[in-house]
């Protein structure tokens, strides 16, 4: 454990200039000693895995949630989600804490752009106060006026009858507005017939009429002939008053013989007939979670309301009109179109009412602003919640902290750069500034080095990942990162001029026998310094002079010194400019789709392809909802989606989408089950002697059913103990102690281990362990070549992040000839480092080499200067994007003044 500085004083300060953070052990923190500054944005950067989520969110935000929430009563402790006490000596001077986390939840399904961002607010009020209404009598529309706001009747000038004018609350589809038909969600679900009896060759006995076997009792069968169906017969020749009987004949009762399946017993029976489309519709009611709705979608069809127009507002909350539009026009607009609008509406308005509209849409247009800035502007306010990107959705949330305008919160954010275009930086580089400006603190964990080399501090943790890291390596600016031959970050961060980054604290010195010595060069702080002792000077408070001084020892087998890589811009042989479609072309012509024009584009065979472009520009329609579709129909014969025109294959027999979506449910999914290492092992184990003596077969080793399983945790690993007055906690099983196998597995060992001491190796541990078993050696290899070598084997698959989780889902594809294979990607370096985007590129140079056509859908300018071709879609977000505005090799598109991605390549 770190000793502090000689001569560091108890009394606490005034007003505190960082927090102090002593002895964090949360994941592979190893004693972590580190000194955060107050009021200034800092980023926390280090490789995959090395443990800067683990000090952000695990231990700075966990500490600074859980203390707001101890001083909330115990009756609203219990009904709000809270944070376990982090395992940490010390958490000084830390403020009350609010965290965005790299993956918001998807919202509901009456969740909108509108109403996530809070604009939809603004809209309401303005149409219920300034808005001209309807007679709900005559339907004359009654000229704006003070009478909403004064809540007094309004009276029609055509029939003389007064009425009320509705309430921002009546105009809101989630209350009083919303659609009668749809609930306000703008959706139905109705029964899609075709569906219910899809193969017509069959009769009815065969089962024909497939909710009749899914759904409901198989004896309906019976209860339909005694309605006078035909049921030996092709459903195809079955009249048009039977076919009307099976879809849609009334519930009545019918006296049947039954038989039993097996055994030769009858019943009589009184049964009420349910006809095929009632039979959808009770279970579609009766569903009370995912899998109930997954068995009845089948046979439905969801679109947009009838009544309504997808809308989701009621006829009455579609009556207000401002500048001639109803609300739900006004919500069909881009955030651009909308802001452009709400400034036109107070000079639409008589005298009186101008002040109202002014200060509502001020409100708007405050909100606004900040969407704007972070490049949300393409963005319609009626746009689903749930269609928004993971990074749509993460800065709608930054948005919404910088409009509360709080003071004294630190806000830590997990990856904010993730989905932006570099030409969206700079926005939000301005709303973290914003929030500087109201008197808060921003932590940020990130991999982007335009936002890093932008930061005012920046504490790098490593030296690797999982056991390897967990120290801090080097704090202090990003000048003096850059510096630093011991920083890993620093030579990859751009040599800019930062604001703000000159007002970052000194840094004071500590005495020569002080384990946490001070750096030459202010700031900085390594772990070879912490050992060494050097650069001291005797009797400095670093607290009394308001330092920021980092504290970490990293292990004396891990040095710091990592050779200079070679440019980012040659990590990978690029394909010569002349020979790029020599081996195919991929021909795709599509019609206009969502905000995308029709386009014609080409992409060359077995060649690395950047898809790029500002959010919003098309990428994924073009790549996702139409070139992947398009290959799988041609090749399975189908008819092409309805916006493709065309498609080439080029010879491409297999399309194959490798996302960031995690793997599996639970913790019972882990890395060894899902690369099928495990399933070696088990038989491993099995060939032992000891286990043939004691009769035990492979499954017996599986912690999911096996007789080796822990009987307490069921092999989870984890027990949930209920504390009542507090969250359920989640603890290591006190009986295996988190290893997720009895005692009895200790007795059966195969190559000096047990499979309980194999499941917690790491990849790379378990390379020299395995090495007898070819197959599981292999993907092990394979596992370690992509960059995942830190992780255990028993690691949970669900907590994997995005990039790791797109990694192991590629292990299994490694190592095999991919002639034919086309390979797409969305957005892979997302939470990788610059050193781990080399890894990642390297990969994509062997699936290439194997003979696969890679497409990346990319914002990371590294990246994109390796790929062999470039397609850049815009020139802006919605409706100012959706064409190519340009293609070619990165070279050429950094030529292209046409291309704004070109511009910061």
């Amino acid at each position: 454990m770190n000793h502090l500085p000689t001569g560091k004083t108890s009394i606490t300060p005034a007003s505190p200039s960082h927090i102090e953070v002593r002895g964090a052990r949360v994941h592979n923190l190893r004693n972590v000693n580190v000194d955060i500054p107050l009021g200034q944005l800092v980023g926390v950067c280090g490789v995959s895995g090395s443990g800067k989520s683990s000090l952000a969110l695990g231990v700075l935000y966990a500490e600074g949630s859980r203390r707001y929430l101890e001083a909330l009563s115990t009756y609203t402790r219990r009904r709000m989600g809270q944070a376990a006490r982090a395992d940490v000596d010390e958490v000084r001077y830390v403020p009350a804490a609010l965290a965005l986390h790299q993956r918001p939840s998807v919202p509901g399904v009456r969740s909108t752009f509108g109403t996530m961002s809070e604009l939809l607010n603004s809209l309401r009020l303005l149409f219920s106060r300034v808005g001209s209404h309807p007679c709900p009598h005559c339907g004359t529309y009654a000229p704006p006026s003070m009478s909403v706001a004064a809540e007094q009747p309004i009276t029609c000038a055509t029939c003389g009858k007064t009425f009320f004018g509705p309430g921002a609350e009546e105009l809101a589809f989630n209350s009083g507005g919303a659609c009668p038909t749809c609930g306000g969600t703008g959706t139905v679900r109705r029964v899609n017939e075709a569906a219910l009896v899809p193969d017509e060759s069959k009769t009815i006995n065969e089962g024909a009429v497939l909710p009749w076997g899914s759904l409901m009792w198989d004896l309906m069968k019976q209860v339909c002939g005694e309605m006078g169906v035909r049921l030996d017969v092709p459903f195809s020749e079955l009249t048009p008053e039977e076919r009307d009987i099976v879809f849609h004949g009334p519930a009545e009762k019918r006296h049947i013989l039954y038989k039993a399946k097996k055994g030769d017993n009858f019943a009589e029976l009184d049964f009420t007939y349910y006809n095929a489309v009632y039979t959808v519709e009770n279970a579609l009611a009766k569903a009370k979670d995912e899998k109930g709705l997954a068995r009845v979608a089948r046979f439905l069809t969801e679109g947009p309301c009838p009544d309504c127009e997808g809308t989701r507002l009621s006829a009455a909350a579609r009556g207000p009109l401002v500048r001639g539009i109803n609300l739900a026009k006004a919500c069909e607009m881009t955030l651009d179109e909308a802001v452009t609008w709400v400034d036109g509406v107070p000079e639409t308005l008589a005298e009186n009412l101008r002040p109202m509209a002014v200060s509502i849409c001020e409100s708007f247009q405050h909100t606004a602003r900040r969407l704007l800035e972070l490049g949300l502007g393409y963005l319609s306010l009626d746009r689903a919640g749930s269609t928004l990107s993971t990074g749509e959705r993460q800065r709608v949330q930054l948005a919404r902290a910088v409009r509360n305008r709080t003071t004294g919160v630190l806000y830590v954010l997990d990856e904010p750069s993730i989905g932006l275009h570099p030409a969206n930086i700079d926005g939000l580089l301005g709303v973290m500034r914003d929030l500087l400006a109201d008197g808060n603190s921003v932590v940020m964990v990130d991999h982007d080095t335009r936002i890093l080399a932008a930061a005012d501090y920046l504490v790098e943790m490593g030296p690797e990942a999982g056991a390897g890291g967990g120290h801090v390596v080097a704090c202090g600016t990003p000048g003096e990162l850059r510096a630093d031959d011991r920083s890993l970050i620093g030579r990859y961060l751009p040599d800019v001029e930062t604001k703000g980054a000159a007002d970052a604290p000194p840094v004071a010195a500590a005495t020569p026998n002080a384990v946490a010595t001070a750096s030459a060069k202010p700031g900085t702080q390594t772990a070879a310094e912490s050992s060494a002792g050097e650069a001291a000077t005797p009797n400095a408070s670093a607290a009394s002079a308001g330092a920021s001084v980092c504290m970490a020892e990293a292990p004396e087998a891990a040095p710091l010194s990592v050779s200079a890589p070679d440019p980012m811009s040659n990590v990978r042989p690029r394909c010569p400019d002349g020979q790029l479609f020599e081996r195919g072309t991929i021909h795709l012509e599509t019609s206009p789709l969502h905000t995308v024009h029709a386009l014609s584009v080409d992409l060359p065979i077995n060649r690395l392809t950047a898809v790029t472009g500002v959010s919003g520009s098309g990428k994924t329609t073009l790549v996702l909802e139409e070139l992947i579709p398009a290959l799988n129909s041609a090749n399975a014969g189908e008819n092409l989606p309805a916006s493709v025109l065309d498609i080439d294959p080029a010879g491409i027999v297999r399309a194959q989408l490798i996302d960031a979506t995690p793997i599996g449910a639970n913790v019972r999914s882990t890395v060894a089950t899902y690369c099928g290492v495990l399933d070696d092992l088990r038989r491993a184990f099995a060939r032992t002697e000891e286990a043939k003596a004691a009769g035990l077969k492979a499954g017996a080793f599986s912690y999911n059913t096996g007789k080796l399983r822990c009987p307490t945790c069921d092999g989870t690993g984890q027990v949930s103990l209920d504390v009542q007055f507090l969250p359920d906690v989640d603890v290591p099983c006190p009986d295996c102690r988190g290893r997720r196998y009895s005692g009895d597995a200790d007795a059966i060992t195969w190559n000096g281990h047990t499979l309980a001491q194999l499941m917690a190796m790491s990849i790379d541990e378990a390379l020299n362990a395995c090495a007898s078993l070819k197959k599981a050696h292999a993907m092990l290899q394979t596992l370690h070549d992509l960059g995942l070598g830190y992780l255990t084997l028993g690691e949970a698959t669900p907590a994997l992040s995005g990039g790791e989780a797109q990694r192991l889902k590629l292990a299994s594809e490694m190592g095999k000839a991919q002639d034919g294979a086309l390979f797409v990607f969305d957005e892979p370096t997302i939470g990788l480092h610059p050193r781990d985007v080399r890894t990642l590129l390297s990969v994509f140079q062997h699936l290439v080499e194997q003979g696969a056509t890679v497409v990346v859908i990319e914002h990371d300018l590294d990246f994109i200067r390796n790929a062999d071709y470039v397609v850049d879609m815009g020139p802006g977000g919605g409706q100012a994007g959706g064409r190519v505005v340009a293609h070619g090799t990165p070279a050429q598109i950094a030529r292209n003044p046409a291309s704004l991605t070109g511009s910061y390549l």
